[in-house]
């Protein structure tokens, strides 16, 4: 693999795993164990049985919670403290064969993507959250699992095009994270407005 295809690679993987963390291993190490693709020797742990069993299970485990109204935002809230540190440690694996400095600047640049990516689907999500119908919420979920597939897709097929919407995803994420922010602000001031309205006297 050259460099243009590693680093789609490790780029693509992390901005999948903010989005669906098992799917993204159980579908590279399906791809890599199949022979459809060449996985780098750092992630050749993948492929391997039982890595495959549990990335399986969890990701059926993941799509299921991941359509339940608020029990999602739940989940995410659970995966933060799994999915940067994997996706970073997939964007570092991409690399592992290279000298310590690429390593390096492949996990800050991984940790960057997959952190970005993760807050901006859990508050999104979270905002969704806020209305009363489930449709939005499965339409949001459906769309998660399509940007997948094209990411996976766009990973091995097509380096260069991932690399591009990937620099106009994170420019994306820039004007986005700010309005999640003030969303989830606005939220908890009418919480706390709720709350001192329904507060008894004295």
């Amino acid at each position: 693999m050259n460099e243009l295809s590693n680093l789609a690679l490790a780029g693509g993987l992390a901005w999948a795993s903010g989005i669906r963390l098992y799917a993204t291993l159980f579908l590279a190490g399906l791809l890599g164990r199949l022979g459809y693709v060449q996985l780098p020797p750092g992630l050749a742990v993948l492929s391997h049985d039982w890595v495959l069993i549990v990335a399986g299970v969890l990701m059926v485990g993941e799509f299921l919670a991941d359509k339940i109204p608020v029990f999602d935002s739940v989940w995410d809230a659970i995966q933060t403290f799994i999915r940067i540190p994997v996706g970073t440690l997939l964007a570092w694996g991409v690399f592992s064969h290279a000298g310590a400095d690429q390593q390096f600047i492949a996990a800050l640049l991984g940790g960057v993507v997959v952190t970005g990516t993760h807050l901006a689907k859990a508050g999104t999500r979270a905002l969704i959250n806020t209305s009363p119908e489930p449709l939005s919420n499965w339409g949001a979920s459906a769309g998660e699992d399509l940007s997948l597939l094209g990411i996976f897709y766009l990973m091995w097929q097509h380096p260069l095009v991932l690399l591009v919407l990937l620099l106009l995803f994170l420019a994306l994420l820039c004007w986005l994270l700010p309005k999640i922010v003030r969303g989830w602000r606005a939220i908890f001031r009418r919480l706390r407005s709720f709350r001192a309205a329904s507060a008894p006297p004295g």
